[in-house]
């Protein structure tokens, strides 16, 4: 889905109106003042008395899994290639504005021994079609991150479950949106954020929950990704993702660096993000690398990036932990998300991967984590090593797709729950409204609307062997 931003708003708007023939208010979302959500207020008093927390949902086991794709690019292959190598599901349509991904998807399928799968490639909107179809249980989308929250919206009151990749949604409204339609159609809402599955991660998590870190109070995360060459090479992402750079300022990007610390932090668990700081450094990397590339005075060398090369935010907990994240695509860099987790009795870090737990580890010197996987390898990826090998990104995108999949057929709660999917991904518009005011502290949003408070369960931590 290739459109510009400027045209996706516009017809967003144009089927919030309500003039799509058949689907009525498609769009439409339950009311609050949407300067109270801006704002980081909790939803009026009777919207309060009528909400039904999605907090430990479950739904009956689900056997097997029928699912609809949204979007089949290079990500959205990529899950269909994990979905046909896991029991107990079956594709039943795929959705691409481009009809030769589509039939290549139905290819694969019917290659993998199952029947071809239903095509819809009739232009942006024919998602809407697929999701009123009777044989889906969940609708999985991988479209530009403008189109996530309207095929999760079609999904939920359609009946459907929704997955999305990351982000989950990029305003303020769009993150009410997601949750109060989760809320009141009783759907799971789930964004698949593979670095939570990475096996350092889920190393440092395990640690975590089992005590070797003491009590964390700090961490550090990111995503520094030179994207120049992805971003201007004339297909896949180039379609869209630049016109991000040119309207926003602030973290576009930071749910793979935050997630798997909010995990190690409890967040919506016991604690939650209280309020952000955020500053961009100027706007540098993009028009060098397209002066290089395409000339000085090429158009996208002329164009003005509102997006700071390296965007540095500050995130507070209501429990007095402290969340420093980074986000940084436009510069001659190796990759690396950083991941640093702090304790009261230790530290773990990632790239470059070491841990140092006072009373085990020698005196002020690191060790390897090689040291610790024999004994402390989260138990995912030791039910899940062999199987996710050769699937993307190291394994982690095979494993949580598996666990999605583990976790419907099953009947038991999410790994991550809809107040996780917007919690994190909220950070890219607050972030933006704290650069815009010179660093000004934003308040987030109180999603789970004080359930926060009570600990609960993270389950990628019950894992049946």
């Amino acid at each position: 889905m290739n459109k510009t931003l400027n045209k996706t708003l516009s017809r967003r708007e144009f089927i919030k109106a309500g003039t799509a023939a058949g689907l009525g208010a498609f769009l439409s979302r339950p009311g609050h003042p949407a300067d109270e959500a801006a704002a980081g207020v909790s939803p009026s008093a009777s919207l309060l008395e009528a909400d039904k927390t999605l907090i430990e949902f479950k739904v009956p086991p689900i056997d097997p899994v029928r699912i609809g794709f949204v979007g089949v690019g290079g990500m959205g292959s990529a899950h269909v290639q994990n979905f046909l190598k896991i029991e107990g599901v079956e594709i039943k349509a795929v959705c691409d504005i481009v009809e030769e991904k589509v039939r290549r998807i139905q290819q694969w399928v019917v290659e993998a021994g199952q029947p071809e799968p239903e095509g819809y490639f009739r232009g942006e909107w024919d998602f809407l079609r697929l999701c009123e179809r009777n044989d889906l249980d969940i609708v999985f989308t991988a479209t530009p991150w403008e189109w996530h929250v309207p095929v999760c919206v079609a999904a939920m009151k359609a009946g459907k479950h929704a997955a999305t990749e990351v982000p989950a949604a990029v305003t303020f409204d769009e993150c009410w949106e997601l949750v109060e339609t989760a809320e009141k159609t009783r759907r799971h809402c789930i964004m698949m954020e593979n670095c939570c599955y990475d096996r350092p991660e889920m190393l440092c998590l395990n640690l975590v929950k089992k005590g070797l870190l003491g009590e964390i109070f700090h961490a550090e995360a990111g995503y520094l990704h030179d994207l120049r060459e992805v971003l201007f090479s004339g297909h896949g992402e180039s379609l869209w993702r630049p016109q991000h750079s040119i309207r926003r300022n602030g973290n576009l990007y930071p749910t793979h660096g935050l997630g798997p610390v909010s995990q190690c932090m409890d967040i919506n668990r016991g604690d939650r993000f209280d309020y952000l700081v955020s500053m961009s450094s100027k706007s540098l990397g993009h028009n060098l690398y397209c002066a290089r590339k395409f000339g000085p005075d090429s158009p996208q060398a002329r164009q003005r990036y509102a997006l700071g090369d390296v965007n540095v935010s500050l995130i507070h907990t209501a429990n007095g932990k402290v969340i420093t994240l980074y986000h940084d695509t436009s510069s001659p860099r190796p990759y690396s998300r950083i991941h640093i987790v702090q304790g009261t009795q230790g530290i773990f870090e990632k790239y470059p991967d070491r841990v140092h737990i006072e009373g085990r580890s020698p005196g002020h010197e690191w060790e390897e984590l090689t040291a610790y996987y024999e004994e402390f390898d989260h138990p995912v990826w030791k039910k899940l090593e062999e199987r996710s090998k050769g699937a993307g990104h190291g394994g982690m995108d095979f494993i949580e797709d598996y666990r999605l999949i583990e976790a419907l057929r099953q009947g038991r709660p999410l790994d991550m729950d809809v107040y996780d999917a917007v919690s994190w991904s909220v950070v890219s518009p607050l972030s933006e409204k704290s650069v815009a005011r010179r660093s000004r502290a934003v308040d987030f949003p109180d999603f789970t609307r004080g359930r926060w408070k009570t600990p609960r369960p993270l389950h990628v931590m019950e894992v049946e062997t």
